[in-house]
């Protein structure tokens, strides 16, 4: 008699895979990941009303009537102000780092201790703004217009200032350090206390009548640089430019 046997199916397992295909995936899911782009940063509250410490950082208030806004301890870095209105403004305090001011207005407002480094302020008017202590280092605000402007204590080294109008403005301690002050017009701005000129460029800028006796860090190389005229006081051991006063432009 016969015993029947019962057939068992060989098992079937999936091959292995080799360690070189599994270190090439690790090395691509790594590779991917690096190219993957940084998630974008996210805007403020950009809806919100003008109001004290609200946040418009990386908003868009383009071409904007805000005159007469109370922005004050704001959260403003990186948004966009081009062309906007905002004279007669409370803005003591805003932070409006890396900002974009273009031709915006902001005269005859109160910014006393705001923060525009790296802010762009080609032709933006601050004319009677008191920016005591403000800190505009690294800033570009070419032609930007101080005029009567309060600047006590205001930091402006490294900044772009070509052909900045600082008429009348109050200048005391302001720092300029390695700032551009091409061709600015620093003619009967008021000042006491010294301001550190260090490294300054200060090519055609204007200077007659200026008492820059109490001035530090000014050098014979930014003088002779200078359009001054017999009215302009230095400090001791300079001299006025054989090349005084400069041709009008």
């Amino acid at each position: 008699m016969h015993c029947a046997t019962t057939a068992t199916e060989p098992t079937i397992s999936a091959p292995a895979a080799p360690a070189s295909s599994v270190l090439l995936a690790t090395l691509l899911a790594g590779l991917l990941g690096w190219a993957l782009p940084a998630a974008p940063a996210q805007a403020g509250n950009c809806g919100a009303d003008p109001a004290p410490s609200v946040d418009w950082s990386d908003c868009r208030k383009r071409n904007l009537i805000l005159a007469g806004s109370n922005l004050a301890g704001a959260n403003l870095s990186g948004a966009d102000f081009t062309s906007t209105d905002l004279r007669n403004s409370g803005l003591d305090g805003v932070d409006l780092q890396k900002a974009n001011l273009l031709r915006s207005m902001m005269d005859n407002s109160k910014a006393a201790g705001a923060n525009f480094e790296k802010a762009i302020g080609f032709r933006t008017s601050f004319a009677n703004t008191d920016l005591t202590s403000a800190r505009f280092a690294k800033s570009e605000m070419q032609r930007a217009d101080f005029r009567g402007a309060t600047l006590t204590n205001v930091d402006f080294e490294k900044s772009e200032l070509g052909r900045a109008d600082f008429s009348d403005a109050d200048i005391n301690g302001t720092n300029f350090r390695f700032a551009n002050l091409a061709r600015a017009d620093l003619r009967s701005a008021r000042f006491e206390t010294p301001i550190d000129f260090t490294g300054a460029f200060f090519y055609l800028t204007r200077i007659e009548g200026v008492d820059l006796s109490a001035a530090v860090g000014l050098a014979q190389w930014q003088v002779d640089m200078a359009c001054g005229d017999h009215e302009t006081k230095l400090p001791g051991g300079l001299q006025g430019s054989t090349g005084w006063p400069c041709v009008e432009e």
